[in-house]
């Protein structure tokens, strides 16, 4: 459903991203995984129309997503192509715009509703994050972390996007409210059929949300293949670096005073 094929990014003599290529069935979930500077977020930034690719191709159900200028009914197409959520969902959001005048906007953006139409679209999609009416008339500020970016993903949803692209979108949450948006993002995955491409260097968020995993090194993917495959077994000496050099369980930084170990 979402192909992406030769891409490639240039900036001046250097090169992000070098001959990316995958495809995303409907209702698949794929992350891209790899360090900083690795390329993945060009690659999804590319992918979603922010960034303009040096040369490949990138297509949703068949049809080629054409760089350059475009008019606004070819945003709102575009828009409901593809989506974005990004790391920090307050630079999102109008700080003076009330949650639910908000999420509003966005279902206006794309589709025409009467009044009460568009009240009853907006509870749904503050419904399928988990938020309530209270929420809904709050501004950004008195919410926490995860519920603006529960906010931030209602908005995205309000284009019945074809895919969702995440860009390290649980990266600032606390583990307990990680945990809860990637079981949201499977059940709005379940219930919309929605596409997810997660951008992380997470890895074990990589086995909660995605079928199959991209790694990706300076701008070139190294290794690719089920999750499950990739990260119990994995083929590329890069990708067994990635894995290593998780955290394990019980794992905690050296503090001053500690002994010292050989």
């Amino acid at each position: 459903m979402l192909d992406v094929r030769n891409l490639r990014k240039e900036y001046g003599d250097f090169v992000a991203v070098d001959d990316v290529a995958f495809s995303l069935p409907e209702r698949g979930s794929l992350a891209i995984v790899g360090e900083s500077g690795s390329g993945k977020t060009t690659t999804a930034r590319m992918i979603a129309g922010l960034e303009t690719p040096t040369g490949g191709h990138v297509a949703v159900a068949g049809r080629e997503r054409r760089p350059g200028r475009l008019r606004s009914r070819e945003r709102r197409d575009r828009g409901r192509q593809i989506q974005m959520v990004f790391q920090d969902p307050y630079s999102s959001l109008d700080r003076r715009q009330r949650v639910g005048d908000a999420v509003a906007e966005a279902v206006r953006l794309h589709r025409r509703l009467p009044a009460d139409g568009l009240r009853a679209r907006v509870a749904d999609l503050l419904d399928m994050v988990g938020l309530d009416d209270r929420q809904a008339r709050a501004l950004p500020r008195a919410l926490s972390g995860g519920q603006r970016q529960r906010v931030a993903i209602a908005r995205a949803l309000a284009a019945e996007p074809r895919v969702l692209i995440l860009d390290e979108a649980i990266a600032a949450l606390d583990v307990s409210i990680q945990a809860q948006i990637l079981g949201l993002l499977a059940r709005i995955r379940a219930d919309t059929g929605t596409a997810l491409l997660f951008i992380t260097h997470d890895l074990g968020a990589v086995r909660h949300i995605s079928d199959d995993v991209l790694v990706m090194q300076a701008g070139r993917v190294v290794e690719r293949g089920p999750v499950a495959a990739v990260l119990d077994d994995p083929q590329d000496p890069y990708t067994r670096r990635l894995i290593a050099s998780v955290p394990k369980p019980g794992w905690r930084p050296r503090r001053k005073g500690d002994p010292a170990t050989a």
